[in-house]
């Protein structure tokens, strides 16, 4: 099922398709404060200014997933972050009928300072 073939594409780091082109780099490993991983598709990582600067360095190979470490946000909103890019890819350019994105009060401060940090 899909949780082998996760493994077996993304997982690995160096995965290809059955075209021999790699899997890995079109994705991209966030991790949060307490070590939660979160993989997700590159271009829906960029709509985020700082880590479209983190992943643009000249010296990663084009294989490998990158992998960026943010010391100052905890799981619980990375999860949100990653859930906005998503929400934005989706609906950027959209003709139909935009959501509201849900924010929990709860959290709305700490995903300010995030948003404010990753500059999206």
């Amino acid at each position: 099922g899909f949780k082998q073939w996760y493994q077996r594409r993304v997982r690995g780091g160096m995965a290809e398709d059955d075209q021999g082109s790699s899997i890995a780099a079109d994705f991209v490993k966030l991790v949060s404060n307490d070590d939660h991983e979160f993989i997700l598709k590159r271009s829906h990582a960029l709509t985020s200014g700082t880590i479209k600067s983190m992943l643009s360095c000249p010296n990663s190979k084009n294989k490998e997933m990158h992998k960026v470490q943010f010391r100052e946000i905890p799981s619980h909103v990375l999860c949100k972050v990653c859930m906005y890019f998503a929400y934005k890819n989706r609906y950027t350019n959209s003709t139909s009928e935009i959501p509201e994105f849900p924010i929990e009060p709860e959290i709305a401060l700490e995903l300010l300072m995030a948003a404010n940090f990753l500059d999206c």
